[in-house]
């Protein structure tokens, strides 16, 4: 890796394990996003912090 060159990762999908259309660096801090999957069309809400990635399951009462 090159100075000066901050290191990125691809989220990946926590039902497929495929790449999504997000990046994040090791400070982003992600609460409660709303990540969606172009491969398998799901939708998961997660929470992301020093690379570590963890899903949030969904509330009974905001689920139709």
């Amino acid at each position: 890796m090159k100075d000066g060159e901050e290191e990125k990762r691809w989220v990946l999908c926590p039902w497929c394990g495929a790449k999504t259309r997000l990046q994040i660096l090791r400070e982003t801090e992600l609460v409660t996003f709303p990540l969606f999957c172009p491969k398998c069309r799901h939708e998961s809400i997660i929470n992301a912090k020093n690379f570590i990635i963890e899903t949030k399951q969904p509330d009974a009462k905001t689920q139709c």
